[in-house]
């Protein structure tokens, strides 16, 4: 017998203690009878002031990994998602992200399907016809950059422009105003890109894409839109979630 609750499916989130918009964002995309069950990775939530703070702060989130894929297995999810995206790039390569695929599959049993930010953004791109050229926006510090740099020049994809927001923590991320978000897609826009990616979970995109889309005029990849979407795809689903972008309402 299914859980009462999640009689088509239960997503384990796996994000970081520190994030408060994974929760929220997630939730205001389930679908009927789909529920998401949120692990927290614990780790302080440190001042960020460099780029040496912003390492040391990675290297202590994916320590924080496992632990929080062993919390959120007990409830016995279906799939699981991973509520971060730096991670997923900090490597610089696919094979990078596909060994951390494979860490947290083997940690939650062997045979759950993950999905990862870095995918979903990959599948979005692909969905909407984008060719080649993006800007991304992110909440992080410059040492970052040549790795998402990296990243998507394996894939295929060359970083027109990157903005570094350079939250002071983790837990400030999400703690802005939506003109400040709206200021941060301007400031990457651009007649030479035809998407603009956001990257970083805690910031929260999501509240104001699908009305970016529209005066922009391309496809705006909020990550948290796009790793739900690819998970709800992933695991065969079809609903379309208007409000939420072309890529929930259309794809």
């Amino acid at each position: 017998m299914r859980d009462h609750y999640a009689w088509r499916r239960m997503f384990g989130i796996v994000t970081p203690s520190a994030n408060s918009c994974v929760q929220p964002e997630t939730d205001r995309m389930r679908p009927a009878g789909v529920t998401n069950q949120v692990a927290r990775m614990y780790t302080p939530d440190l001042e960020v002031k460099s780029d040496d703070d912003f390492a040391k702060a990675m290297d202590l989130l994916f320590a924080s990994i496992g632990p929080a894929v062993d919390s959120v297995i007990t409830c016995k999810p279906d799939h699981l998602i991973l509520g971060i995206s730096a991670l997923t790039v900090w490597g610089g390569t696919r094979a990078a992200a596909q060994k951390l695929r494979a860490d947290m599959r083997s940690r939650g049993g062997g045979n759950l399907e993950v999905t990862l930010p870095s995918d979903a953004i990959l599948a979005a791109l692909k969905a909407h016809g984008v060719k080649k050229r993006i800007a991304i926006v992110e909440p992080y510090f410059p040492i970052i950059q040549p790795r998402i740099e990296s990243f998507f020049t394996e894939c295929g994809y060359e970083v027109v422009r990157i903005r570094h927001l350079q939250g002071p923590q983790f837990s400030q991320y999400t703690r802005v105003s939506k003109q400040y978000l709206v200021e941060a897609l301007q400031s990457i826009d651009g007649p030479d890109v035809e998407a603009l990616v956001q990257f970083g979970a805690n910031l929260p995109m999501a509240s104001i894409a699908n009305d970016a889309e529209q005066w922009l005029a391309k496809p705006i990849i909020a990550v948290n839109i796009a790793t739900y979407w690819h998970a709800l795809r992933s695991s065969g689903f079809t609903d379309q979630m208007p409000g939420f972008t072309r890529l929930m309402s259309e794809f």
